[in-house]
Formats: structure tokens, C-alpha cells, sequence
């Protein structure tokens, strides 16, 4: 796979990519993958580690439900949620012969740890090759390993990115719901399951998922919530 560095302050560094970079404190981005997703404006994924098992089973019918849809998803999918979300995310579906394929998502992985010598996972590759999924780390080659402070610097990265978030669960009082909080904030709209887990973000201004609108922002497309 192609290795893609920009330093601080280069002239060809996307705007989208700046901020990213800016917000992880000004250090050199690496890139795999399809830079034209950073195009994009990206929908952020959280989920607490401990998630309660009716939204485990939610969270998993709705990344199904989301294979079939042009969103673009960014995250460190470091959480055991995360990483089952991001699977079934870059799952093509079964097509009958003669079927026009149906609309993919596409994903920016955030990893808290350098990405150039990573090895790159057997599911990850034809994504990378098609266009569908983008590496992005601001971590050095020589870190090997996610600590809690790399993660939330990745973590403000992918903040500073994304238009949207959707939160599937968030712990109260954890990292999760402290990076909602700080999203509604700053004015982004955040999506949740409405279930007393999540009874906290409802309360601080996050949104039931079904008004998440299923296609990229500014399309004026309906949402779930209007698709009788």
C-alpha cells in the first residue's frame, strides 16, 4: 500500500486534513488510501467499551441497515462495538447476478498508533483497493501501541472532522459522553439510540437515530424518520 505524509504547513495539505492535523496539535499526517474521502464530511462513530447487550443487538441491525448507504463513517473504532460496526461497514452485500450494486459506505480508521508499518487486516484490503476506506494517523511510525493520551488526541482529531456524530452507546460520566457533550457544544448534531443507556445524552441534546438522515449532509434527502 502507498504511504501518503504531509507535514505541518504543506501547501498541498487538504483544508479538511489541516484540521485534523491542527487539532492533534500540528503534527505530520500519514495517509493509506483514498484521500478524497477527507472530501467528505464524515459522520463520527463512538461506543463506550462496556455497551448493554440490547444495544449491542441494535448496533449491530443498524450497521447492517447502513451497508446500503453513502455515508462516510470516521473513527478509531477501538472499542469492541466499534471494531464489529467497522466489519460489517466494509461488508459488500450480496448482489444477484444482474443486480446493479447497491451504494457503500465508505470509512476513515483513525488507529491511535503509526499506520505506515501497520499490517493492514485481510477484510480492510479490497476496501483500500476500491477506494472505500482511508488510514489516517498523526502518530509516529515507532508508536506501535494505543495509550489513553493517543487516543484522545485521535480522538480530537476525528471531532474536528466529522459534520455529525452518532454515539451508539456512551457510558455516563465517561470519555464517550464527555466527547458528545463537547460535540453539542459546538453545535454538531449527535444521534443515539433512545434507551434509558443513553438517557444522559438525550438529556444534554442528542438526537433519537431515527432523524439521522441516511445520506450525506446537505442532500436534502429523507430521513429514516420520513420514509413511511
Amino acid at each position: 500500500m502507498n504511504v501518503t505524509r504531509y507535514e505541518p504547513g504543506a501547501a498541498a495539505m487538504l483544508p479538511a486534513l489541516r484540521r485534523f492535523t491542527d487539532a492533534a496539535d500540528g503534527q505530520t499526517a500519514t495517509l493509506i488510501g483514498d484521500p478524497s474521502l477527507l472530501d467528505r464530511e464524515p459522520v463520527a462513530l463512538f461506543c463506550s467499551v462496556q455497551c448493554p447487550g440490547d444495544l449491542i443487538l441494535k448496533s449491530y441491525d443498524l450497521a447492517r441497515s447502513l451497508r446500503t448507504s453513502p455515508l462516510t463513517f470516521i473513527g478509531g473504532f477501538q472499542s469492541p462495538i466499534e471494531k464489529e460496526f467497522l466489519d460489517l461497514l466494509l461488508r459488500q452485500p450480496v448482489t444477484q447476478p444482474g443486480q446493479t450494486a447497491p451504494a457503500s459506505p465508505s470509512v476513515i480508521v483513525c488507529p491511535a498508533r503509526g499506520i505506515a508499518r501497520m499490517r493492514i487486516p485481510r477484510p480492510w484490503r479490497e476496501p483500500l483497493h476500491t477506494g472505500r476506506l482511508l488510514l489516517l494517523s498523526t502518530f509516529a511510525d515507532t508508536v506501535r501501541r494505543p495509550t489513553a493520551a493517543a487516543a484522545a488526541r485521535r480522538n480530537a482529531g476525528v471531532a474536528a472532522l466529522a459534520g455529525r456524530f452518532l454515539i451508539l452507546h456512551a457510558k455516563q460520566g465517561g470519555k464517550t459522553a464527555d466527547l458528545g457533550e463537547r460535540a453539542l457544544a459546538a453545535g454538531k448534531p449527535v444521534y443515539t439510540f433512545d434507551a434509558p443507556a443513553n438517557a444522559h445524552l438525550i438529556a444534554l441534546g442528542a438526537q433519537d437515530l431515527s432523524r439521522l438522515a441516511l445520506q450525506p449532509a446537505g442532500t436534502g434527502c429523507v430521513s429514516e424518520s420520513d420514509q413511511g
